[in-house]
């Protein structure tokens, strides 16, 4: 890959992981609303803002080219249904308290991207690499073995996320066609759940406060965005590569977690910390010795 695409894809990967990591306090400003008709929310609007993002960026052509290919628009409802999964999951977290366990769970990530790129892409890694996922592993299953227990959503969070990566590169449909075609699959499913079966304080939008139904709007923004630039960077780095940025998003969670929404700090947490930042300091540093030694051997 050529200098030009992976300064582009690290900017991607940056700005989707970074409001990844503040969207929990969006979703806190909607707690009142049950997970599930948020999810429908955000299915919905993110439905009908790439319409609109797609006819004023003229994009309509790429569209066509991915319907014309059936193997990738099935793949399509694959990856919907993933990351619906992981969107329901993340919501419910966040609004029930669990917003540590679901940052852990984004700190697992990039470790399964790791072994999905090793397994299914042959990506290899260089020594200092392979030093930063250990740091990264031990510092994890220090959070691992203090919560005593399996963390289910960390784990679920973990997964499901990762085999959306994956698939999303393995499919190589850029990011505006990819996603659109995605909620376009799901919508169907979130518009009859809203409308029909649906019964809650805040399900019935002309019932709701202007202000919340404008929250609710705005999900469709808050979740094509970020995805966007997600499967952007994809399309232009490793995916152990962009794995490794994921750090920003839960080191971002974590903090609201524990500045902002009363969740403890422990101990074991700043262990965590201090194991995987110092893993991403040798991946970074890694990178920058590598990127240096290939461009004396170019000159």
């Amino acid at each position: 890959m050529d200098t030009q695409q992976t300064r582009q894809g690290i900017g991607y990967a940056l700005g989707a992981y970074f409001i990844w990591g503040i969207a929990p306090a969006y979703f806190k400003l909607v707690k009142e609303v049950p997970p599930t008709e948020i999810m429908t929310h955000r299915v919905i609007w993110s439905a009908l803002f790439m319409l609109v993002l797609i006819t004023l960026s003229r994009s309509w052509q790429q569209v066509r080219t991915v319907l014309a290919q059936p193997k990738k628009v099935l793949l399509l409802a694959v990856t919907a249904v993933t990351i619906g999964g992981n969107w329901l999951l993340f919501i419910w977290a966040v609004n029930n308290q669990h917003m540590l366990e679901a940052s852990l769970g984004y700190f697992i990530n990039p470790l399964i991207n790791v072994v999905f790129g090793m397994l299914f892409l042959r990506e290899r890694f260089r020594r200092l690499q392979w030093l930063a996922v250990l740091l990264a592993t031990i510092g994890v299953l220090v959070q691992l073995w203090q919560f005593g227990s399996l963390p289910i959503i960390g784990l679920g969070l973990a997964l499901s996320f990762a085999v959306y990566g994956l698939l999303r590169k393995k499919i190589q449909v850029d990011a505006q066609s990819g996603m659109l075609i995605e909620t376009a699959w799901l919508f169907p499913l979130a518009a009859i759940y809203l409308f029909g079966f649906a019964d809650s304080a805040t399900s019935h939008l002309s019932a709701n406060p202007m202000s919340l139904n404008f929250k609710l709007i705005a999900a469709g923004i808050v979740t094509t965005i970020p995805l966007m630039l997600f499967a952007a960077a994809c399309a232009r780095l490793r995916l152990s590569t962009v794995g490794f940025f994921q750090y920003l998003g839960p080191t971002l969670m974590f903090l609201l977690a524990v500045l902002f929404y009363g969740e403890s700090l422990t101990p074991d947490k700043m262990v965590t910390f201090g194991f995987i930042w110092l893993a991403l300091a040798v991946f970074i540093a890694d990178a920058i010795a590598f990127s240096a030694r290939t461009r004396v051997r170019v000159a």
